[in-house]
């Protein structure tokens, strides 16, 4: 059938989708290769299966190319989302480095956009499927080498990655307006956060590092 434009906010303008079948329907998320974009899946969306209990359960992930490709063939609902920078995705601020880390934050938000089963807790689909295995049942991936990685390395690169995007997406959730203190109360709170500095030291770099409000 025809697609549909879906966009996902994100910090730095929005995330681009295109869309098949009813929002309601069982999610399969495409995720396209390096310099590609969404429309790498027009061809073929169309072969895929189009309703029923399919044979996957949740999340599938698929790589084609240099990227991963995330999808859930068990039902109706297929988005390919277009990578920041690609397609008719916003671009990250100039000066900013496109690390496939990012990629799999866009995933998440996509994820969560979307409802995917699953908390949003994708780059490559590999990396996504190996930080949140929760999100995926099968990972299928085209003309791909597989995500490699050292053995002894994979639990703490599995805490410390995972840790980093949730943190991020939970402070952008939690984000407040800056908190007006006076000098007194602003080099206490620097101190208790760094408990190796000295008054004297903190007080150096209040001078730079805060700003004076209008009210003083």
């Amino acid at each position: 059938g025809m697609s549909s434009e879906v966009k996902f906010p994100v910090p730095w303008g929005h995330v681009a989708a295109k869309a098949w079948g009813p929002p309601q329907g069982h999610p399969v998320l495409c995720l396209h290769g390096w310099l590609d974009n969404a429309n790498t899946f027009d061809r073929l969306i169309p072969l895929l299966p189009a309703g029923g209990s399919g044979w996957l359960g949740r999340l599938c992930a698929v790589r084609q190319g240099c990227v991963t490709h995330v999808l859930c063939l068990s039902g109706h609902r297929y988005v390919a989302m277009d990578f920041s920078g690609h397609g008719l995705s916003s671009h990250r601020p100039a000066g900013s480095l496109y690390h496939f880390m990012d990629y799999v934050s866009e995933v998440l938000r996509v994820a969560a956009g979307e409802q995917l089963k699953g908390p949003p807790k994708g780059m490559f689909a590999q990396g996504f499927c190996f930080l949140y295995p929760e999100m995926v049942d099968k990972l299928i991936l085209l003309e791909s080498i597989g995500f490699l990685l050292a053995p002894e390395d994979i639990e703490e690169w599995l805490n410390s990655k995972r840790m980093m995007i949730d943190n991020l997406l939970s402070l952008e959730v939690k984000q407040q307006p800056p908190k007006a203190r006076s000098p007194e109360a602003a080099l206490q709170r620097l101190l208790e956060a760094n408990t190796h500095l000295t008054a004297q030291s903190g007080e150096v770099l209040l001078q730079r590092g805060a700003t004076v409000t209008p009210t003083g």
